[in-house]
């Protein structure tokens, strides 16, 4: 079994998922567009014909999923997204500082990179995108907090 998240965005899914593979080093298998989609199904408004209605971004053996909507298929698409993050777990605490940094290129941070009592790395932010993220760093065993 495999969990994906599927991301939604209006119109930015391609830029958005362009920047994803560039920061975590993957690559797009599957890009199609409302244009590609059988005939008979309706697109109210060309500017739709471009976006996106399926993007897959495989990353090493996980995925990302993503697709442009407007507010009268998805009514909530215009709010800040709530209650997920798009979470990255690694042994690599420079790796992690690498992704934090960039994942927060003209978004906001939430709580800053750093060490935490449960981790020697972690930090969460919402990206230029809207897109809620964690970033975490996977203690070794025995590892144990810096004494402030």
């Amino acid at each position: 079994m495999k969990i994906v998240t599927s991301l939604s965005f209006q119109g930015q899914c391609r830029e958005a998922f362009g920047f994803y593979a560039e920061v975590l080093g993957g690559r797009i298998t599957r890009a199609m567009t409302y244009a590609d989609a059988p005939p008979d199904m309706p697109i109210a408004d060309d500017k739709y014909r471009g976006w996106l209605m399926h993007c897959w971004l495989e990353v090493g053996d996980q995925a990302l999923m993503g697709a442009d909507m407007d507010t009268a298929w998805a009514p909530n698409i215009d709010k800040p997204k709530n209650g997920f993050d798009v979470t990255l777990h690694t042994e690599d605490r420079a790796q992690a500082a690498r992704w934090f940094e960039r994942l927060s290129e003209g978004g906001r941070v939430v709580m800053a990179f750093g060490e935490t009592f449960w981790s020697p790395g972690f930090g969460s932010l919402i990206d230029k995108f809207g897109i809620p993220w964690m970033i975490n760093v996977v203690p070794p065993p025995g590892w144990a907090p810096s004494q402030a």
